[in-house]
């Protein structure tokens, strides 16, 4: 009997702490986001967008103490692009040469770290693309309920290294600049 009083007890002052704690979850709209994408090669630059999955930020009060996002890569969209070129450039991205989509579906960004400067956030997370993970960091800007920032990644790190002039050589204007842009924008 004292051993169910004290498991009681210790359950309830364990809900009641939970209770009081301040940290939450804020979901953000996968309607209302964006994520636009830009790769340069040496005789010129392609674009396009991809779609959030899912994504939260924890908060604590109104500041972000970390979060979560999910890519789904296969929504790989090139806009300036039309017809069969469009086509086969969306089919490239996909494939085993650059993001491998059917065997990675999606990519994950896990925010690990956010300290807030007035309206924006020097942000320390972890990328996960192609299972492979590597740190990366970048300002979030906060203005009402949206939130964006333009994160530059390194394929490199994560695999993608078709036609890069870092591990080929002689690939002259064939050669895939190492760097690619992400302007994301979340809203709340």
């Amino acid at each position: 009997m004292k051993t169910t009083i004290k498991s009681i007890l210790i359950l309830a002052v364990g809900v009641s702490a939970a209770s009081f704690t301040s940290e939450i979850i804020e979901k953000v709209s996968v309607k209302s986001s964006s994520i636009s994408w830009e790769g340069k090669k040496v005789t010129g630059n392609h674009e396009g967008t991809i779609q959030l999955k899912d994504g939260f930020f924890q908060m604590e009060g109104d500041a972000i103490t970390g979060g979560e996002f999910v890519i789904d890569m296969s929504s790989i969209n090139v806009t300036d692009l039309e017809g069969d070129s469009k086509g086969q450039l969306e089919g490239h991205l996909k494939s085993d040469d650059f993001f491998g989509v059917e065997k990675f579906p999606s990519a994950k960004l896990v925010i690990t770290k956010a300290v807030k400067k007035g309206n924006t956030y020097a942000v320390t997370g972890d990328l996960t693309i192609k299972d492979t993970t590597a740190p990366v960091t970048f300002d979030l800007v906060k203005a009402g309920n949206t939130l964006s920032t333009l994160l530059t990644i390194d394929r490199t790190k994560y695999g993608v290294r078709y036609g890069s002039g870092s591990f080929f050589d002689n690939l002259g204007d064939k050669a895939i600049y190492d760097d690619f842009t992400l302007d994301i924008k979340l809203t709340l």
